[in-house]
């Protein structure tokens, strides 16, 4: 557990270095609360040092001041907690500060711990992200994920790239692990489970480097191309909703999300429908085929579905469902789910590119945030530093 001498003012540059991330944390008590049970106060003063992009032990030495003997254990403990990202590569290991949201705020539901009071920091997370939260993560034009669509109910008239098929993604990451889910694992220390009976544990996947580091930090565990296929056909078989980074290349991650305990897909439920990209489909019914049993209702993770607007009906028996197209995330979740066969997907209308890479979607949102200028000037100063370093300026 983490202990701030004082007041919680000690938290305050901490709060503005994670502010400079496409996705801030609003300042609020809850928001010091949980940062002081996850950084102690030495931790704090390491994370708000931190550049923007990844840095050497040197190069933290001379942000933080401190000697090396002094920050590197503490660098390995913050690794271990989920708060620093150790990148080894060519004998060097590189540092990088994790965001709050995506980042440490889930990393902290990832393990078994006993080191933090679970059930406080579980009620804490989740009213923070209601009452504070939710309009700086969804608020962006640019979405900071998107959804995957079931690729057996694509219409085979439609073309879908390799970086819209989870399967393909898996392929091209390389390596994969993995987890708990961060949002399930959250709910019961709630005293909630999954009313779809999603499991917590060996259901959510990352992938590439980020697979390395949750592995050998124990947070996830290293799978095969076979077994990681498996876990998308059995979130299929469970309806749930595969959401990945909102970018072409090299997406980190695919959780496989219900309706009841995942917070993004709440974000939507919220109002918030625009906060997770669509797939680039539609779900639409066939009021011919529709005996309005209810099925699909359940099945869609964001409440896209219910009785048909604006119609009078002679009887009940004469009701059908009809999708909110605004809401619907094109996932396909609930296509199975009808015996009637009424759903199917369609193309939808004014279909988004994703941005290329993770860089690209952090100036989208930087700069549709007005935050772009911070970001821009760290990347800089950090090319003038490596420029000396290596004798090239």
């Amino acid at each position: 557990m983490g202990h701030h001498l004082g007041t919680k003012d000690s938290l305050v540059p901490l709060i503005d270095r994670l502010n400079k991330y496409p996705i801030g944390l609003v300042d609020s008590e809850k928001l010091r609360e949980i940062l002081a049970l996850l950084f102690d106060e030495r931790e704090a003063f390491v994370a708000s040092c931190f550049p923007l992009e990844e840095s050497t032990l040197a190069e933290l030495v001379r942000a933080t001041g401190m000697t090396g003997d002094e920050l590197l254990p503490l660098l390995e403990t913050m690794a271990d907690k989920g708060l620093v990202l150790d990148m080894p590569y060519a004998g060097t290991t590189y540092y990088l500060l994790m965001p709050g949201l995506i980042g440490f705020f889930e990393f902290s539901f990832m393990k078994h711990r006993t080191d933090l009071p679970l059930e406080r920091l579980a009620t804490l997370m989740g009213e923070y992200l209601v009452e504070s939260q939710a309009k700086e993560f969804f608020g962006s034009k640019t979405q900071l994920t998107r959804a995957l669509a079931y690729e057996e109910h694509i219409p085979v008239t439609s073309e879908i790239a390799t970086y819209e098929r989870a399967r393909e993604i898996i392929h091209e990451a390389g390596i994969g692990a993995v987890g708990i889910c961060y949002c399930r694992h959250k709910k019961s220390h709630e005293g909630k489970t999954c009313a779809k009976g999603a499991p917590m544990e060996g259901i959510c996947i990352s992938l590439g480097s980020g697979a390395k580091f949750l592995a050998r930090r124990g947070f996830a565990e290293l799978k095969t191309d076979a077994e990681l296929l498996e876990v998308i056909d059995r979130a299929r078989d469970l309806r749930l909703t595969h959401v990945t980074d909102n970018i072409r290349e090299k997406p980190s991650f695919i959780c496989n999300c219900c309706r009841c305990c995942c917070e993004l897909m709440a974000g939507v439920q919220m109002g918030f429908h625009e906060g997770i990209a669509k797939t680039g489909f539609t779900a639409v019914i066939d009021p011919e085929r529709c005996d309005y049993c209810g099925t699909c209702f359940t099945a869609c993770n964001v409440k896209a579905i219910g009785l048909a607007k604006g119609r009078t009906f002679a009887s009940p028996k004469d009701r059908f469902a009809e999708v909110k197209g605004a809401v619907c995330l094109g996932c396909a979740a609930c296509i199975s789910a009808c015996e009637k066969e009424a759903l199917r997907l369609v193309p939808a209308e004014n279909r988004m590119l994703p941005p290329y890479k993770k860089r690209d979607l952090f100036v989208r949102i930087l700069r549709e945030k007005g935050r772009l200028g911070p970001f821009v000037a760290s990347r800089l100063k950090k090319q003038v530093r490596r420029a000396l370093t290596l004798g090239r300026a």
